[in-house]
């Protein structure tokens, strides 16, 4: 377990050790030392200097120099990064420091980091703490590893960071770290869970998950089968009646607004715990990825999660649908047409196209049972938005050009970006059926994560804003960069916080 604290700038020297410790040190654009990094720098002989003297370490962010010290100097290794320039730095580029910092730290072999910011470093929008409670952050997340199932793996083949000190304004640090430590909570059980393989997290240990949360003042209801069956939820239970894993719905409720009354924001998950394609069966070939197809539930999991750790001022309801899609002699067939919560019937042309039918009947739900303003789901829905926008987007769709907007920009600010695809009458006509009021695919063989959009659309109600967050190609990364490793990242987490404590608490 990697331990994190903060130090004064003034004594960083004494996080140096004898024995495998590595500081970490900041040049900007021009490559022009701090005040702390010059004293160094003198007791190194001019190292420091010398190094940055390299004509390919241009001071960029991700650049860096490795310096060896001579004796006399506590730490093992010292390692200058670079910056970049004032003017494009945010909260985000500290975070990204840090990040990198802790990767440095792991290649080398060193069980000690301090990471000393010196305040030549800090623009004026992170000043008085920011920039080192946005350090602590992303080393947290960098510092990020699902290792549990690993019996032999050799020592030099783990992560080896124990301790992590970020040296620089501590005091004021500490005012900013409980909601960036609630967010980082969050982030780390969302990675957690989206790791898990099928035969752990299920739709019933996922649901003991969620229960667990009532110790951080959370309400959890979690509808069985008999429950859903009793409602109509017929969507939904067509999907996981293959499986011997019972379907849940799960309810988590946050209230902290102080206008009791006030009517909350909802967040539904899509929870396919593991997604075959049922009898419209996927290729073999990269199926196991699909333990990942309830990133949308872990998303909300983590972001109810931090909402309750850093007691948000309102009122949030969020929705797990879990299940599990599998091929079964019970399992749903190709053509069948179910009666959906909502009274609206659907005919299962696809049973690959399965995330759509738990959404349906979850957001109709949330509507029903809590009357929210505002509903934003996220699901890893279509592979067709991973041919549209890759994995960098994902992608967003809206009845409301206000939430969408608020979206879209703090999308850019936390680094889970979206990009809003059109909707309309001309996509929507592709879902209408022969037999029943709607097909979960459309008709032709284009725009399909519009369509499944616009099919969502059909279960939002009058005069509710609402957001379809499709995550297929953001859930889960298959390169590392400084402050998420490969795997699970968490999106959406950060994006739905960031929401909520930009425009909804009160």
């Amino acid at each position: 377990m990697t331990h994190f604290h903060y130090h004064p700038r003034s004594e960083w020297q004494q996080q140096a050790t004898q024995e495998r410790s590595l500081c970490v040190l900041f040049v900007t654009s021009d490559k022009a030392l701090g005040i702390t990094a010059k004293s160094l720098d003198v007791q190194m002989d001019g190292a420091l200097t010398k190094a940055l003297q390299s004509p390919y370490m241009k001071g960029k962010a991700g650049q860096s120099v490795t310096v060896i010290p001579s004796q006399g100097v506590a730490w093992s290794w010292v390692v200058v990064c670079g910056m970049g320039d004032a003017a494009s730095r945010t909260s985000m580029s500290y975070e990204q420091a840090a990040g990198e910092a802790v990767k440095r730290a792991n290649e080398l072999g060193a069980t000690h980091l301090t990471v000393m910011l010196e305040e030549e470093m800090i623009v004026a929008e992170c000043a008085h703490g920011v920039a080192e409670a946005h350090m602590m952050l992303g080393a947290r997340l960098g510092a990020y590893y699902f290792g549990k199932y690993f019996t032999t793996k050799k020592e030099h083949e783990l992560p080896c960071v124990q301790h992590v000190v970020i040296c620089g304004d501590d005091v004021a640090a500490q005012t900013h770290h409980p909601r960036l430590e609630a967010l980082a909570e969050g982030m780390i059980a969302t990675r957690d869970v989206v790791s898990e393989p099928a035969n752990v997290l299920h739709p019933q240990s996922f649901a003991q998950k969620c229960e667990d949360m009532r110790a951080l003042g959370l309400e959890v209801q979690v509808l069985g089968e008999d429950e859903m069956h009793a409602l109509g939820m017929n969507a939904l239970l067509g999907v996981g009646q293959g499986s011997v894993r019972a379907s849940q719905l799960v309810v988590l409720r946050w209230n902290g607004a102080t206008k009791k009354d006030s009517a909350p924001i909802a967040f539904v998950g899509k929870g396919v715990c593991f997604d075959s394609g049922g009898i419209s069966i996927k290729p073999a070939a990269g199926m196991e990825e699909m333990k990942w197809d309830m990133g949308g539930a872990g998303a909300v999991y983590g972001v109810m999660r931090t909402l309750a750790l850093r007691k948000a001022c309102v009122h949030a309801v969020g929705i797990l649908g879990l299940v599990e899609n599998m091929p079964d002699g019970n399992a749903q067939r190709p053509g069948d047409v179910v009666v959906s919560y909502s009274g609206q019937t659907i005919e299962v042309n696809n049973t690959d196209a399965e995330g759509r039918l738990v959404l349906a009947d979850a957001l109709w739900y949330v509507q029903e049972k809590f009357r929210p303003h505002t509903v934003i789901d996220l699901a890893t829905l279509t592979g067709a938005i991973i041919v549209s926008l890759g994995k960098k987007y994902a992608g967003l769709f809206s009845n409301n050009d206000v939430l969408a907007q608020r979206i879209m920009g703090l999308g850019d600010e936390t680094g889970d970006e979206t990009w809003r695809l059109p909707m309309g009458d001309y996509y929507d006509k592709q879902i209408n059926s022969d037999i029943a009021d709607m097909q979960n695919v459309g008709t032709d063989k284009e725009a399909g994560s519009i369509t499944a959009a616009q099919f969502l659309q059909r279960f939002i109600q009058k005069d509710v804003a609402w957001a379809h967050v499709d995550i297929a190609g953001t859930a889960w990364r298959k390169k590392a960069t400084a402050t998420s490793p490969k795997g699970a990242t968490a999106y959406g987490v950060r994006l739905l916080d960031a929401l909520v404590a930009r425009y909804y608490e009160v």
